[in-house]
């Protein structure tokens, strides 16, 4: 028993920026995405997660290893590498997507609040965005994402229904080893947005921005250089491998809750924050207030996740905008040290909150951003896959064949859905 506790402890304690950046991944918008495909297409899309796994692994090992090597993030190295119209292309690319993601998970945690306290939808949204950017200009990210790591459990709460519901074992287990498609313009949005928001733009610039803060941390950078260890090496991809697995574990079984439970009595959209909670219900159907207790819990999760994810947002977002201008950047920097790059995520996060009031229904606009971020994710990907391949900037640590091949491997997968889609919206 005190081996297993060890064992657990040393666990624990790899978990860094791959861990958060996972726990991130399962953002409002990937929740709302999950269970969209899963009430509309039942398991048909349940495939999706096995199969991009190894691609999100290589994906986000590849940005993590980028900054740890470098000790800059991705946007530095292009300004070092690339011309200034690659650069300027880049920056504009996260900078939409970024500021459209944080603006709908600003809306997702604002209608999962509705469903618990009775408060005006605008009095939530101007509240959360109060709070959020209060704490990310105040305090440092890594003291209050401790904390809310811990809400991040509720989406295990998923993980458990999985298990309470009769579930046809045989079906699912053939949908997640066999692809299915449907050549029409619904299928090849939706697939879009599975994949845009769980290979995400916004995860590639903030991994291997973290990765440079965590070298910071541990005073390994000398005169502008990395000092890179084996076991330091050893611990990224560990940490990276580990995120990655739980959010695709977690993926996979809101998938299969919502398609049980919403696709198999008659629900195939979700309008509503509380249409996504009933796919919960099963987890409190022996309460007599079962339908509010799986609406507390979803709003808990949505909540949680998005105070870790907002964040994340407007953080990767200011990270890449301060590399590419010179400017002091760090979420442990104090206001007065870093105006430009808190500037940038203050305006951003104003900016997505302006998306709330334009008439788009929250839970619509979560899938929306999915599928614009499967399509901004491609050319994104085609420069990482450059910068991780290339001797003169990664020395010993480019990648492998096998990283390589899954890199590339992405780029081809996101590129092809996202055209297919577009082919079938004309047809």
């Amino acid at each position: 028993m005190a081996k297993f506790s060890r064992q657990v402890k040393e666990l624990l304690k790899v978990g860094g920026p791959g861990l958060i950046t996972g726990a991130a991944d399962d953002d409002p918008s990937g929740i709302a995405t999950y269970t969209q495909t899963g009430a509309q297409f039942g398991y048909g899309q349940l495939w999706t997660a096995l199969l991009i796994l190894p691609m999100l692994i290589a994906v986000q090992e590849a940005c993590a290893r980028i900054g740890a090597v470098t000790g800059k993030g991705i946007a530095a190295t292009v300004k070092e590498r690339y011309s200034k119209k690659v650069l300027y292309g880049m920056l504009a690319l996260i900078l939409v997507a970024n500021t459209i993601n944080l603006g709908a998970d600003l809306g997702a945690m604002g209608a999962a609040a509705q469903l618990i306290v009775p408060v005006n939808f605008t009095v939530l949204v101007l509240f959360f965005t109060a709070a959020i950017l209060v704490l990310e200009i105040f305090t440092t990210y890594r003291m209050y994402a401790r904390i809310l790591k811990w809400l991040c459990v509720t989406l295990f709460s998923y993980v458990i229904t999985v298990f309470l519901v009769h579930e046809p074992w045989g079906t699912i287990l053939k949908a997640t080893f066999v692809p299915h498609i449907e050549f029409t313009p619904g299928f090849f949005f939706v697939i879009t947005g599975v994949i845009g928001t769980t290979i995400s733009p916004y995860m590639f610039f903030w991994e291997a921005s973290q990765e440079v803060e965590e070298e910071k941390s541990r005073h390994m950078i000398h005169n502008g250089e990395p000092r890179i260890t084996k076991p330091f090496m050893k611990r990224l991809r560990l940490d990276n491998f580990l995120g990655m697995l739980s959010s695709q574990i977690a993926a996979w079984c809101v998938i299969v809750v919502a398609a049980t439970v919403l696709h198999g009595n008659g629900i195939t959209h979700v309008e509503t924050a509380a249409q996504a909670a009933r796919a919960l219900e099963p987890l409190v159907h022996t309460f007599p207030h079962a339908g509010f207790l799986a609406e507390l819990i979803f709003a808990i999760g949505i909540i949680g996740l998005g105070f870790l994810a907002v964040p994340v947002f407007s953080g990767s977002a200011s990270f890449a905008m301060a590399e590419a201008l010179d400017w002091k950047a760090g979420l442990n920097l104090k206001l007065k040290s870093a105006h430009g790059f808190y500037g940038v995520i203050t305006i951003a996060t104003l900016i997505g909150l302006t998306i709330n009031f334009i008439g788009i229904n929250p839970m619509q606009a979560l899938v929306l951003t999915a599928v614009i971020n499967g399509v901004i994710a491609v050319p994104l990907i085609f420069l990482i896959a450059r910068i991780a391949r290339n001797q003169d900037i990664m020395g010993e640590y480019r990648s492998g064949l096998v990283s390589n091949v899954l890199v590339w491997a992405a780029f081809v997968f996101m590129g092809a859905v996202a055209v297919a889609m577009f082919a079938t919206l004309k047809l």
